[in-house]
């Protein structure tokens, strides 16, 4: 389960609202966003109620607000594989997850679910694996998201090169379910 933040800083709080860093200072200085100093430093923090709230009463859209549940998007081309994840991920975990079956169907469910974690099937038949995250990794408003590689086809060295050449995890098909989970808890475990 993902472990949410209860204190977010300006640069989280700029990414979530679409604002410059400042903009946030600005709004914390003149009383408008509530928070308070960590003391010793001029670094702000502000609990996530008083940026709801702020949120509410300014227009500004919630989505970026980060969920208490963990955002899983998987793709994969095997639909018994989908299939599989899905229900039991679906059964053990508290995780929302959803599914896509080529790279472009990926990109666009990214751009609309924003995942906290892609379970992404290195071996897809529309594009390149590295091109979709390549696409992810260029996109500042999906930054925080961990892409985890599968695969059967390589070999163990291979799929570490994978976190050499930015991925966050790799899984190794066939799997167990125990170790999908881990790679997620492993994967969100650096974001909160």
């Amino acid at each position: 389960m993902a472990r949410n933040k209860d204190v977010l800083t300006t640069g989280e709080v700029a990414k979530i609202c679409n604002v410059a860093p400042r903009t946030v200072s600005k709004w914390f200085d003149s009383g408008q966003l509530r928070g308070y100093r960590i003391p010793g430093s001029r670094d702000r923090r502000i609990p996530i109620t008083g940026l709801m709230k702020f949120m509410k009463q300014h227009n500004i859209p919630l989505d970026g607000l980060p969920s208490s549940q963990t955002r899983v998007l998987l793709v994969d081309h095997d639909s018994q594989v989908v299939e599989l994840l899905e229900s039991v991920l679906g059964d053990q975990t508290n995780y929302e997850v959803r599914t896509v079956n080529t790279g472009f169907a990926a990109g666009i469910e990214c751009e609309k679910f924003r995942p906290h974690v892609m379970l992404l099937d290195m071996h897809l038949p529309d594009v390149d694996a590295n091109d979709v995250k390549q696409l992810i990794r260029g996109n500042s408003d999906l930054e925080l998201c961990k892409i985890v590689g599968m695969s059967a086809k390589l070999t163990e060295g291979q799929l570490k090169h994978l976190l050499a050449n930015g991925f966050d995890g790799y899984l190794k098909k066939p799997f167990h379910v125990r170790q999908v989970i881990e790679a997620i808890e492993d994967a969100v475990a650096v974001v909160y």
